[in-house]
């Protein structure tokens, strides 16, 4: 019986105020937690349809992403389907595509993973400016929260993490503009 190939995908643009959700939540998933070698995190910026060879070695995709125009308060966390998704997707431009086309694109290069996805109700993303407004923000760990959840329904675990990661500080120092740790300042 082989393992289920899981991918938990942040999706965003950090410098477009709280469009970066998704990449934010995968800062404190890949920063603080571990999880068993079936499952990757991934850090997809702003997707398009640069992210289909990332389908092939997945079975299960969860997205994290900002969406807008739910009805709910800003940092509301929600379960979508793709579809569900879609009509609250942020586009960045008109070139830009939703996870549902990314989907049906993949479908024709033959692999489909299933997928859900986390949206958090976004406040404002008007400026061009790195950081989430506060009610945002607070959505973090309730963001966290959902995807492990959602994972834990398809039996996956995580762990704390003994010392932070490569992938976590990098998120960290894009969003704080500070210096990532060197292997010679220890972990």
């Amino acid at each position: 019986m082989s393992v289920e190939r899981i991918t938990v995908m942040g999706i965003g643009n950090p410098l477009m105020m709280d469009e970066g959700i998704g990449i934010r939540v995968m800062e404190v998933m890949m920063g603080t937690l571990r999880f068993p070698d079936n499952v990757t995190l991934i850090d997809a910026g702003t997707m398009g349809m640069g992210i289909l060879n990332l389908f092939k070695a997945c079975d299960y995709l969860l997205v994290i992403d900002a969406v807008d125009g739910t009805g709910e308060a800003p940092g509301t966390v929600v379960r979508l389907s793709p579809e569900d998704l879609a009509p609250n997707q942020i586009k960045h431009s008109m070139h830009d595509v939703r996870l549902v086309d990314v989907l049906e694109a993949a479908m024709l290069m033959g692999c489909k993973p299933h997928a859900d996805c986390i949206g958090i109700q976004i406040a404002d993303m008007g400026a061009v400016k790195i950081g989430l407004t506060p009610d945002v923000e607070a959505a973090v760990p309730a963001a966290v929260a959902a995807a492990l959840e959602i994972l834990a329904e398809r039996g996956v675990t995580a762990t704390i993490a003994e010392s932070p990661s490569d992938e976590g500080d990098i998120l960290e120092a894009i969003r704080t503009f500070s210096t990532v740790r060197g292997p010679s300042q220890g972990a």
